[in-house]
């Protein structure tokens, strides 16, 4: 028997050949076989069936940081579905599943009166994603808010860590090292006036408008924060802004970031990113690391 026909027999939702550009914010990528578990039990089945066939599935959240390949991804792809997406308030926390998107986690947030995500808004990506990246922006990062985080380990069980296990860092937490699915999280806030939430959120939104290329897509920040100095100011600095491979260009709004001006594979986009890491490269001395991740 298939995976596919174990998948469906188990009652799994599941797309055969979901395009990924359908799936992530660059809008661009091939098909895979996306499964979207609604629930624990279902997500712990899918992983066993893909682990037993001896493919490893590909954790997705809201596909803000990725460049999926113009092939696909020829490992099954999860996506938690509506069912792993709830937010529940618990007196002056929230617990989320990890497939909430931050901005539904940031509305949420504000209608109980909760403070400390106001610097999230705006964020397009998924809690999980955010968790496992630790998400960060205006001075604001996830690990400032995380309590604790559940998930499926390696062996297929649900467990808790919390502080230091987490190793939270820049743009890093323990997931990175690990195959586990991130679960859930409880979001530990702060009492406040929900029109001073919205209010902060909104300055925030309208601060990524001005500045950022939100009309095209992309999957934002292209490159890490370097040592002592800021990747969108180098690149500015060498002339890149414009530069364009096909449909992948340099945002000339914010030349941090790498757009899809309409039709650019990423085959366009690897070229163009690594042309920028050549130029910045031989004309400042810096080596500007990808932030956003390849998947094939």
């Amino acid at each position: 028997m298939t995976l596919l026909q174990q998948l469906s027999g188990a009652g799994i939702p599941l797309l055969p050949q979901e395009p990924m550009s359908r799936r992530t914010t660059f809008g661009i990528g091939g098909p895979a076989l996306l499964i979207r578990p609604q629930n624990r039990e279902q997500l712990q089945a899918a992983v066993a069936l893909c682990r037993g066939a001896g493919q490893p599935p590909f954790i997705l959240g809201r596909g803000s940081n990725l460049l999926v390949s113009d092939a696909g991804i020829a490992r099954p792809v999860i996506q938690l579905g509506e069912g792993l997406s709830t937010v529940v308030r618990q007196g002056d926390t929230l617990r989320c599943g990890a497939g909430a998107a931050l901005i539904s986690v940031c509305l949420q947030a504000a209608r109980a009166g909760l403070s400390g995500l106001e610097w999230a808004y705006g964020i397009p990506g998924s809690l999980g994603g955010g968790v496992y990246m630790n998400a960060g922006a205006y001075g604001g990062e996830l690990k400032d808010v995380v309590a604790e985080v559940t998930y499926l380990d390696e062996n297929g069980d649900f467990c808790t860590a919390s502080g230091d296990a987490l190793q939270f860092g820049y743009r890093h937490s323990v997931f990175q090292q690990r195959e586990c699915c991130i679960v859930e999280a409880v979001l530990a806030l702060v009492p406040g006036r929900e029109s001073e939430i919205r209010a902060a959120m909104e300055d925030y939104m309208n601060r990524r408008r001005e500045k950022q290329p939100l009309e095209y897509g992309s999957a934002g920040s292209t490159f890490k924060r370097p040592a002592g100095n800021y990747a969108s100011a180098l690149v500015d600095r060498c002339g890149l802004k414009g530069l364009a491979v096909g449909g992948a260009e340099v945002s000339q709004k914010h030349a941090g970031f790498i757009i899809n001006r309409g039709g650019a594979t990423a085959a366009e986009v690897l070229q163009l990113i690594a042309e920028v890491q050549r130029t910045v490269r031989e004309k400042t001395g810096y080596e500007l690391e990808c932030e956003v991740k390849y998947v094939e």
